[in-house]
């Protein structure tokens, strides 16, 4: 007989976890047969002492069946059902623009995304700003705009992977969010149980990310695409800079109104643009719709430039319950805070460091994340105009402009914001964004 309590102890105390063993605790944390307690006991077990490849295939399995998998051969869709994950970080609105780009290159992405974990962002808070938009639709609407649109950025639903979505917000509030099998699991029994054909990752890497370092950022983009190929699922990573935010804003609907300002040709911020293109050209390049990665970034821009991405788009916030003019008229339905203050530059010089996590930080605390899972999301606040490495700046200038509820919230904000910034004479050397391809497993 299998008891919650001896599978902690086992793992605690250094142990390889059978499939049995990961079967049945999976199907206590979905059914509700075990609490929260014990899940956050595993939790910390695992992230002192890890899972081997086999553990963490038979995790993401298990996940992935404890609810429904998606089947799309029904529907009989002309083109791969592709999708693009991030691991998270400040300022990364990807998803919001890549998804419709591949749409609208032939692809279809049925994107299943998560909410915010410590101080990143996460795609489904982004698009709760959006009024109106079901985040959680039942799977034969999904299904419907999936085909019709081409995508749909949603949330876990109930039916897909609920066994993680419970422990997904565990992790969230027990300091556990950073176990490299654990991310790994939790992202591929979504990514499974939506029934892709290719899934290619964005591992953020830096201050910002939930792998601070190269090499921990290196040994997650392995593990998730081993583990892929394990489950049997087409897998790339790519590893990403997060040393500061991938465009210059954070939070929800600040976030959201960038995207629609990318998509429509507004303004294409170039970290973010060049992240979003080497990510949609692996995408469709392994997905058989372009030939090479050159022919996929041409046929990307072009989405862009015809409207055909923002299209899709707006076809699909509206699908999905949103306003139907979101794309034409932003500002009437992402409403931002009132209060709006300027973080000064203590100093001039030129901007050589920032501390992104912090920034993040400073978004939550402004109450755009949680603290507690159970905690709302307030989608007005967050920071704008935020500067980037490498910019001169003078003494008074804005380092970025807080998005506040109140002007006691904007003035801790803005302080947290000033010491996230490191200012020097000189300007720093460059630093790649695109920081390494994970090899394929062997």
């Amino acid at each position: 007989m299998l008891l919650p309590q001896e599978i902690i102890r086992r793992k605690r105390d250094g142990a390889a976890l059978s499939g049995a063993e990961i079967d049945f605790f999976v199907r206590g944390i979905a059914d509700g047969g075990i609490g929260d307690g014990q899940i956050a006991a595993l939790a910390m077990a695992v992230h002192f002492n890890d899972m081997n490849l086999d553990e963490r295939i038979a995790l993401t399995r298990a996940m992935r069946d404890s609810g429904q998998v998606l089947d799309w051969r029904a529907l009989d869709l002309p083109g791969p059902i592709l999708d693009k994950h991030s691991t998270g970080g400040v300022g990364d609105l990807v998803s919001l623009v890549l998804g419709p780009m591949v749409a609208a290159c032939g692809g279809y992405v049925p994107m299943i995304s998560g909410r915010g974990l410590g101080h990143t962002g996460g795609t489904v808070d982004k698009l709760e700003a959006v009024p109106g938009y079901q985040v959680a639709p039942d799977l034969a609407l999904l299904r419907r705009v999936v085909r019709d649109a081409g995508v749909a950025i949603i949330g876990q639903t109930a039916q897909l992977a609920p066994a993680d979505r419970r422990l997904y917000g565990v992790r969230d509030v027990t300091a556990t969010v950073d176990s490299i099998a654990l991310i790994t699991g939790s992202i591929l029994s979504k990514k499974l149980a939506a029934g892709l054909d290719v899934l290619v990752m964005d591992v953020k890497t830096g201050s910002g990310a939930v792998m601070a370092t190269l090499e921990q950022s290196m040994a997650l983009a392995q593990s998730i695409v081993a583990v892929g190929a394990g489950a049997g699922l087409k897998t790339a990573a790519l590893l990403t800079d997060m040393n500061e935010p991938l465009a210059p804003c954070a939070g929800n609907a600040i976030e959201v109104r960038c995207a629609i300002d990318y998509l429509t040709g507004g303004s294409r911020p170039a970290r973010l643009h060049e992240v979003t293109l080497a990510l949609g050209a692996r995408m469709l390049f392994l997905g058989g719709l372009a030939g090479d990665e050159a022919q996929a970034r041409g046929r990307l821009l072009e989405a862009l430039e015809s409207g055909h991405a923002a299209e899709r788009f707006a076809r699909m916030v509206a699908a999905l319950g949103g306003p139907v003019d979101l794309v034409e008229h932003p500002g009437r339905h992402l409403a931002l805070a009132d209060t709006v203050v300027a973080a000064p530059a203590p100093r001039s010089g030129f901007v050589q460091a920032c501390d992104c996590r912090a920034l993040g930080l400073a978004v939550v605390g402004l109450g755009g994340g949680r603290r507690d899972p159970a905690d709302p999301v307030d989608g007005a606040v967050g920071l704008s105009a935020i500067t980037r490495i490498g910019d001169p700046v003078v003494a008074g200038q804005a380092l970025a402009l807080v998005h506040a509820r109140d002007a006691n919230a904007a003035a801790e904000a803005s302080e947290v914001v000033r010491a996230a910034f490191t200012i020097g004479d000189d300007a720093p050397a460059p630093r790649p964004l695109i920081q390494g391809l994970a090899p394929p497993p062997e």
